[in-house]
């Protein structure tokens, strides 16, 4: 059974809609479900599309963007290696939402620190430069979470050749 009961308090449980499930999903290993549930669901924003918490398991979403979240050593885990933090070294989830600030409101409002305070920034994708607003946070386990809105699309400056 999963650390410090897991509280459901001002959880949003997806029961009256049948969510679409994405083709990707990562599942990251936390060492503390409830923990990590207060983060991912109370500040960031996520629901639960549902739980095993006897496995100490959820499977979260946020408006299609999803993720599972597994508690270290209450079932079986697929681990390659020694599970050291920052958890995900090399790996941050782009997460995608309307609108950023209301998250970072509810991240500074619990005096969470971002890993980037948000910014503008502008990304070339062939031609074009497709701007968005971002900021990343890291999870209580380390995992980076790049959280970005649209801020809209211009030309692209330079081109660079192809070899």
């Amino acid at each position: 059974m999963i650390r410090n009961a897991l509280p459901l308090i001002n959880m949003q449980i997806m029961k009256t809609m049948e969510p679409r499930w994405a083709t990707v999903v990562p599942e990251l290993l936390v060492t503390n479900l409830s923990q990590s549930l207060r983060f991912w669901v109370g500040l960031c924003g996520f629901s639960v599309a549902y739980s095993r918490l006897d496995e100490g398991f959820t499977y979260l979403d946020r408006a299609g963007a999803q993720v599972m979240l597994e508690e270290q050593g209450i079932i079986r885990n697929w681990v390659t290696g020694p599970m050291e933090r920052p958890f995900g070294r090399g790996v941050n989830l782009q997460i995608t939402v309307s609108d950023i600030d209301p998250i970072v409101d509810d991240l500074r409002r619990a005096d969470w620190a971002l890993f980037l305070e948000p910014e503008v920034k502008w990304y070339r994708a062939d031609s074009t430069e497709l701007g968005v607003r971002q900021f990343i946070v890291q999870d209580p386990d380390g995992y980076l979470l790049r959280f970005s809105s649209r801020h809209g699309e211009r030309p692209a400056k330079h081109i660079p050749a192809h070899p």
